[in-house]
């Protein structure tokens, strides 16, 4: 099966943001994802909630949102206000996991959760079966643009052989130097979402980078 691709807009030229989203509407991507920072969780500031408003007013897209931030929990409404598919929430963030899983199922959303480079598979063994999806981070967290590390193909594996081992219908998305080169050794270890930013919109053709990734 192809796997899903979901464009990071933090990689999007801000001064043309209404253009870049309508190029994601024209393409192949199947969501398009939206990384929202607070400068504590993570060492940076992305967008707030007025720049996301106009994304989702002009997405054909659904959304998959993003929060690296310290609780989220706080902010359930406001992504669904959105109209987002899917509310991703980082595990070392979360203190109250699966109640925060169950806040934004109840909100109409698709609860999926983070985890960082450092924090091993092992700790989704309790909320494996409540969520939609899971992230696994192949970069730190906080900015665009930085090299792959190599182990999370490994984690991708770990993953999916947990995920069948207890019967999880979860996916698996993978956020962080993802290209056509590291995203074919990605879906070969079971990922089935690719989050990808700088290799679509430093490409020279965004919307050929697109299906190229589709077609991995």
């Amino acid at each position: 099966m192809k796997p899903m691709i979901s464009p990071s807009i933090l990689s999007a030229d801000f001064a043309y943001l209404a253009k870049d989203v309508e190029m994601l509407n024209r393409s192949e991507a199947d969501w398009v994802h939206i990384d929202i920072m607070d400068g504590v969780f993570v060492p940076n500031i992305s967008f707030g909630f007025p720049v996301l408003k106009y994304v989702a007013k002009l997405s054909e897209k659904p959304l998959d949102v993003h929060l690296m931030i310290v609780q989220p929990e706080k902010f359930i409404q406001e992504v669904k206000a959105l109209g987002a598919h899917v509310m991703n929430v980082h595990y070392e963030a979360c203190p109250h996991l699966h109640r925060v899983v169950q806040q934004i199922r109840e909100a109409g959303m698709q609860p999926a959760v983070t985890i960082n480079p450092a924090t091993p598979v092992a700790m989704l063994q309790d909320i494996i079966c409540d969520v939609y999806m899971v992230l696994i981070m192949s970069v730190n967290p906080g900015f665009g643009g930085q090299k792959f590390i190599e182990h999370s193909v490994e984690k991708v594996r770990e993953l999916r052989a947990l995920i069948e081992r207890t019967g999880s219908k979860a996916l698996i998305e993978v956020d962080g130097g993802v290209n056509l080169e590291t995203g074919a050794r990605l879906v070969a270890a079971g990922a089935d979402v690719l989050v990808a930013g700088n290799a679509v919109f430093a490409a020279e053709n965004p919307e050929e980078m697109i299906h190229r990734l589709k077609e991995l």
